[in-house]
């Protein structure tokens, strides 16, 4: 409950946010049943719940996006009803999804909709000044006006989102996941702009699913259920534990904190790379994933993370090296592309639905099942798709991930943007993989998905396969990653083991504040190699053989030559090259021997 003082503090600031009784439905589906909600300015309220309860329909009703079926709704003193009538009275929404033009430069949309059709806001020197300072000012980066945005990486793009929602000083600022796409610096950048606007005055409402910000961030927070609010929780009041049992209805589960990593059972090796280079003039290094391990990925945002886990998953390429699959049988396939990744069994889930996941235009069936139809099919050379497989298949995914959905022909686009995110990652799991590479998955989904997300990972490693998971939210990797690697400036900085994960250190890696020791350990980059570290032969000479050298006392030498079988891995670097001239006709004039 709110102290007396609170109270009264409270009762003396303006109302600026009221919802009675609010209803708006879809079709059969009651996305807001009766919803009450209130604001007052000077405060950063809080609008929390599981995916499909009703948060971002309630952010879009408040915005004036969506006409309401019953209640009433007033903000500032009026009932917009359109995003127009909302800006003109001092609403400002930045949305869940990234929406920008790729196509467009920084400037343009950051000042996306600030003109209208005849006149200009301000002169364009003016907005490539102000776009800037402002992107600056948020970013801590020196942004390029006139870059191209399709040419920036996601946390810089929603930085962009966020620049155009604050850009006309808004009195009621509302942020749908906005953080959704940043790192760890990034955000604490944000939640101080946040304090700035609250101190000047300023409502903001924030939907998010990530706890440990709301605990840090929040003045109140309002809970929905099924549509309905069924708690508001004053800033004391603001843990862990009351948002859980308040989402789920029941009271948190004490045991999840004190799970521990999943240990390979043994050092077979599932997937390698030597001599791997992410970006131009970038360090080298090598990597190793065992089986049933999972292998956590972090780091800053635009730190070479992200192009570690799809270079892995043959969505990129390398500057240099290549990642190989090691299977059962001893063979080494390489890993160009993404059919080679999905020849080897490799899945991978991008956080990025938008841009690398879901197809607009399709169902949410479709969405799910679609890369399966090449290999369920039945009726011999007539090649029919086996549904009722399909349908099985479908079926047990949604069950597993608590997917909300209402009829499974309906666009992926009907669903909320956490449900979405599900389909992507059960499509991932569908596919049967042996190793299974997500890029920050969790992005957008609720606390109870991602409890059984990791439970499934869990699962999927101790059965023996593999996972790399990379994330913005470190604190997904506690009791859940085998071991961690942080990555900076391109390469990776330092590594942890999980089972003794420290927050704190992991922060001090993702700055540069640690000694990078943990790559060499057993669980950092190669654990296998590392672990016969202390061996007389170094893994490198395991290779190629080494000579062990006679005792001080002048005996005769006995030598000890170590030699192992040929790397399978580095046959593939020894390819023939053959020159070869040609002459002005086209012809070739000379050509030399392989």
């Amino acid at each position: 409950m709110q102290a007396p003082t609170e109270q009264a503090t409270t009762a003396a600031r303006r109302e600026t946010v009221s919802i009675k009784d609010v209803k708006k439905f879809f079709g059969p589906t009651r996305a807001l049943d009766g919803v009450s909600f209130s604001a007052v300015e000077g405060e950063i309220h809080a609008i929390v719940g599981g995916n499909g309860c009703g948060k971002s329909t309630l952010a879009k009703v408040i915005s004036g996006i969506l006409p309401i079926d019953g209640g009433a709704v007033t903000v500032l003193g009026e009932t917009p009803n359109s995003p127009a009538e909302s800006r003109a009275i001092g609403i400002s929404t930045v949305y869940q999804e990234v929406l920008v033009a790729d196509e467009s430069t920084v400037v343009d949309n950051v000042f996306m909709g600030s003109d209208s059709l005849f006149t200009k806001s301000v002169s364009y020197d003016e907005k490539v000044a102000r776009t800037a300072q402002l992107m600056r000012d948020l970013s801590g980066e020196d942004v390029d006006p006139h870059g191209l945005v399709g040419n920036l990486p996601l946390g810089l793009k929603q930085w962009i989102t966020i620049a155009r929602g604050m850009l006309s000083a808004p009195r009621l600022l509302i942020l749908d996941e906005s953080s959704a796409a940043l790192d760890f610096d990034s955000t604490e950048r944000l939640f101080q702009k946040m304090r700035d606007l609250r101190d000047g005055g300023v409502t903001i409402l924030i939907v998010t699913h990530r706890i440990a910000e709301l605990v840090r961030i929040a003045d109140r927070a309002t809970v929905l259920r099924d549509g309905r609010d069924v708690a508001v929780l004053e800033k004391q009041e603001i843990t862990e534990r009351n948002l859980l049992a308040a989402m789920t209805g029941e009271e948190a589960d004490a045991a999840q904190g004190s799970l521990v990593a999943p240990q390979p059972q043994s050092d077979e090796i599932t997937m390698r790379a030597d001599g791997l280079v992410l970006w131009p003039n970038g360090k080298s290094f090598d990597f190793e994933l065992r089986k049933g391990e999972i292998v956590g990925v972090a780091g800053l945002d635009g730190q070479g993370q992200d192009s570690f886990v799809r270079v892995l998953a043959g969505v990129q390429s390398a500057e240099a090296g290549l990642p190989f699959i090691m299977t059962a049988q001893g063979e080494v396939t390489p890993v160009r592309d993404l059919s080679d990744a999905v020849a080897g069994r490799v899945a991978y889930v991008s956080g990025d639905r938008k841009r690398e996941g879901i197809f607009a235009s399709l169902s949410i069936f479709e969405n799910m099942v679609m890369p399966l139809y090449a290999q369920k099919k039945s009726g011999g050379v007539l090649g029919l798709i086996d549904w009722e497989t399909l349908n099985t298949i479908f079926d047990r995914e949604t069950r597993n991930l608590m997917i909300k959905f209402g009829v499974k022909s309906d666009r992926i686009t009907s669903l909320s943007g956490g449900n979405q995110q599900k389909v992507l990652i059960g499509r991932g799991f569908a596919q049967r993989p042996n190793t299974i590479v997500l890029n920050d998955p969790a992005r957008g989904i609720d606390v109870g998905a991602k409890t059984e997300l990791y439970k499934h990972l869990r699962s999927f490693a101790e059965s023996g396969r593999s996972v790399v998971y990379m994330s913005s939210e470190i604190e997904e990797f506690i009791g859940f990653a085998t071991r961690v690697i942080v990555f900076r400036d391109g390469a990776p900085f330092d590594a942890f083991d999980g089972r003794r994960f420290d927050t704190k250190r992991v922060l001090e890696a993702m700055f540069g504040q640690t000694d990078g020791s943990g790559l060499d350990t057993v669980y950092g980059l190669t654990p296998t190699r590392s672990a016969n570290a202390g061996d007389s032969v170094t893994p490198r000479d395991r290779k190629i053989g080494s000579v062990v050298y006679p005792p001080a006392d002048g005996s005769l030498p006995p030598i000890r030559v170590v030699q192992t079988q040929p790397d399978p891995v580095k046959a593939f670097d020894r390819s023939k090259i053959r020159i070869v001239e040609f002459g002005r006709d086209g012809q070739i004039a000379r050509q030399g021997r392989p």
